[in-house]
This record gives structure tokens, sequence and C-alpha cells, in this order.
């Protein structure tokens, strides 16, 4: 077997996302959206349903009034390792890769929304607009050269920052080494500010995102539907939790 190949095979990229930690400062949509060249999310766009967020953070209650406090979840393509998306594609615009992530060729893609009704994270997002309808002029120099500007009649979602994992495998093949843990982060773990968003190879057993994947709190989102995600959870901390009365190690 090839080096390389031999590489991918111990790779699975994934991401660990500590909700404990998450103060729903939207710093990741943000920084989402500026790498990935995401258009901006007018007013005009969101009251026609069309808008599109690479990275969102859903809001949520818990407590009874007036005890109510607000918990707030980062949500993105969760990168399943069976992932219903890709089935049901006609033209395998969308499909697995063998380091672990879910791919979205561009140029293939038709368009058909049928990965979006099959998405039970609702994460994949049809493009209705051309780039000059979506970008104004004055910040279009802005955009990252690394990442091609969609068109409108395509779906498109998070890749976990693709461009910056191959620049990060082409750097280390050329110095003859693999990945380092940490080497790199997407735009939207290096923005967070508490250190919410882990991200790393999965099956790289020092590494802090494998370490953080089997912490006692993790869980997947929608696990009971057998998608295998790539984007672990670990629950917030009861503060009234005791450790000692705990009988399941």
């Amino acid at each position: 077997m090839a080096d390389s190949e031999q590489v991918i095979k111990q790779t699975k990229w994934g991401m660990v996302v500590d909700i404990d930690r998450c103060t729903g400062c939207q710093a990741c949509v943000v920084a989402c959206q500026a790498e990935n060249n995401v258009p901006i999310n007018t007013e005009s766009v969101v009251d026609e349903q069309r808008g599109q967020y690479w990275i969102r953070i859903e809001r949520y209650w818990e407590g009874e009034y007036p005890d109510v406090k607000a918990r707030f979840i980062p949500v993105m393509c969760q990168h399943c390792g069976n992932a219903p998306c890709e089935p049901v594609c006609p033209v395998y615009a969308t499909y697995h890769t063998s380091d672990g992530l879910n791919a979205q060729v561009y140029n293939r893609c038709i368009g058909t929304r049928y990965c979006a009704n099959n998405c039970p994270w609702n994460v994949r997002f049809f493009n209705y607009w051309d780039p000059p309808n979506r970008i104004p002029e004055t910040l279009r120099n802005q955009l990252n050269p690394d990442v091609t500007v969609r068109s409108k009649g395509i779906m498109e979602k998070c890749t976990f920052c693709v461009q910056r994992i191959r620049r990060a495998e082409r750097t280390a093949k050329g110095d003859g080494r693999t990945v380092q843990d940490g080497e790199f982060q997407p735009a939207c773990a290096q923005a967070c500010p508490t250190n919410t968003l882990v991200f790393g190879n999965l099956k790289d057993e020092g590494g802090k995102a494998a370490q953080l994947a089997a912490d006692r709190r993790h869980y997947r989102m929608l696990e009971n539907l057998g998608t295998d995600p790539a984007v672990i959870y670990l629950k917030k901390v009861d503060p009234n939790y005791d450790e000692t009365a705990d009988t399941h190690g």
C-alpha cells in the first residue's frame, strides 16, 4: 500500500462541540462566511426564506420562568459516515471521501435539492442568487481566492474548510511527514473565543479532538438515525451532578 493511501486510511476528520462552552456569540458564523465566500444574508433575503448559513447557532430555552436560561448549539453539516444525502443525488455531486468528509462537487450539481430534502439537520442550502446580486461590489476584493464563488442553481454546505485541510496535507507531504494535531483549524474553530469547537483527526488517539470525543458527556445529534456523524457534541455540565453516584464508570 502506498504511503499516501495508508495516511488516508488513518484519517477521519471530525469536530467536537462542547455545548458547555458556547456563549452564542456567532463568531463562528461570521468567520465561516468570510472564509468560504458565503453571501451576506440581508433582511429581504431572510424574509424570503432564502438565507444561507454553513454553520448556524440554534437557541433554545431551559427552565421555567423566571429561572430561564438561553442555551446554544452550533449546527453545521454533520459529515455523516452513512450520509442520507449521498445516495439520493442523481449526479453524484455529493459523495464521501476516504478521509471522512462529505464532499460537494459544485460544477456537477444540478440543484435538484434531493440532498436537502433528505438531510435531517437542514444544513444544505439552495443558492438562489448569482454573486453580483448577493455580494456588494465594495466587498468583492475580500473574497477568498482559495474558495470558488458559487452561482445560483446549486446546493452548498459546510466543508470543514476543505481548502485548509488540503493545504495542510500538501505542506506535510512536501515535508515528508503527516499532518500534526492542531496544525490547522477550520475558520469556525479558529474564531471561537471559548474553544467550543475542536477539529482534528478522530482516529488519532493522541489528538485533542479524539480525546474529547471519548469524553463521558459525548453524544451525536439524532444518533438514533444511524448516520454516523463526524460531529460529536459534549453535553452541558449539570452543576447538580454527583459524580460519586455514577455507577457507570
